[in-house]
């Protein structure tokens, strides 16, 4: 896992370096001088683009293991620091190669012509610099493309003598006869190379200060989540004692006011039950009022007076009393009573 990572940061940074490089070539222009092959050993150097830097005349010079490096102006001198050379190398000095793939290679040619460079030219992939031309398609479902080669150890001295000149960078490129070129390496010198350097190094420190960075916000979340846990626990562990001790003082709530009427108040269905229970079945009630405590019953009986009895006898009922006189009706069977009552609140089983 730890070397995938690495890949990948790796890949990450080459990446965003080009991005980089390309932004910063689309913003500050970058000078580009053409170098020339005319036959073995001598170039000619022209002047492509400039800003800000005027004309020069071309220079030629020999370029030789024993010749000395050419002679420049001061001008020249500050054009070439930090420009791009594209070189054009002599035909004469490129093997030009058809080669042909199937169809379904188009994703994967650099890679099939790379593994093939030993067959195709006298030097080896590390031995040699190559480029192709686009695919073309051809008859049975194949593709056909140009290769181009050259000697990398030819190149050697070329690229020395450019780096010695404070050249960003030299591209390589093979000019095909009637045709367009081929580039061959695109390589990148000391100061492009310094300045790539940087660019990754700024990377590599940006993303290794947010690293820590994250891991800092982790810690500090992490120790502030838990100040406020605790917080919260005791804050709810307060709330619950508050809760317990109002539980626990008299009269302290209004449901524990309305359980202790609940508790001390007498139930008029249960009262209404218990003087049912009380009176004979020969008594009748025309009249019954439940007020607080105290029961009122108005009807006709048999026997007034034994009412009184009987509803003393009831653990529901205490001072029963007639209340008005008692009566009796040429139309009435009985006598009719009125009869008070307290009422308790005792409500025992089966009430």
């Amino acid at each position: 896992m730890l070397a995938v990572v690495k890949e990948l940061f790796e890949v990450w940074t080459v990446a965003v370096t080009v991005a980089v490089q390309a932004i910063r070539t689309r913003i500050v222009p970058q000078r580009r001088v053409e170098l020339t092959e005319n036959e073995a050993g001598h170039f000619t150097a022209r002047l492509i683009l400039a800003p800000n830097v005027p004309a020069l005349p071309p220079f030629t010079f020999k370029l030789a293991q024993d010749s000395p490096q050419p002679e420049l102006t001061a001008d020249w001198k500050a054009v070439l620091r930090g420009s791009r050379i594209d070189v054009i190398i002599s035909p004469e000095h490129v093997l030009f190669c058809a080669i042909d793939f199937p169809k379904q290679a188009a994703d994967f040619l650099e890679g099939m012509v790379r593994s093939q460079i030993d067959r195709l030219t006298p030097w080896s992939a590390g031995e040699a610099l190559f480029g192709t031309t686009a695919p073309v398609p051809i008859a049975n479902e194949r593709i056909e493309l140009t290769l181009a080669a050259t000697s990398a150890q030819k190149i050697q001295p070329l690229l020395a003598l450019a780096a010695d000149w404070g050249v960003a960078s030299v591209a390589g490129l093979a000019q095909m006869p009637d045709a367009g070129p081929i580039k061959l390496f695109d390589q990148l010198l000391s100061g492009a190379a310094g300045s790539a350097h940087n660019v990754t190094r700024l990377l590599r420190m940006t993303l290794l200060g947010a690293g820590f960075a994250a891991a800092a916000s982790l810690l500090i979340s992490t120790y502030l989540g838990s100040e406020y846990a605790a917080e919260q626990q005791e804050l709810q562990e307060r709330i619950t004692q508050r809760r317990a001790a109002m539980r626990i003082r008299p009269d302290s709530t209004a449901e524990t006011l309305l359980v202790k009427r609940k508790q001390s108040s007498p139930s008029s269905v249960i009262t209404l039950e218990a003087i049912s229970r009380v009176l004979p079945d020969t008594t009748y009630v025309t009249e019954l009022h439940v007020e607080g405590n105290k029961i009122q019953v108005v009807g006709v009986t048999q026997d007034a007076p034994s009412l009184i009895k009987l509803i003393e006898q009831s653990p529901q009922f205490t001072r029963a009393t007639f209340f008005a006189p008692t009566t009796r009706s040429h139309d009435e069977a009985g006598e009719r009573f009125h009869i008070e009552a307290q009422v308790t609140a005792y409500f025992g089983p089966g009430l």
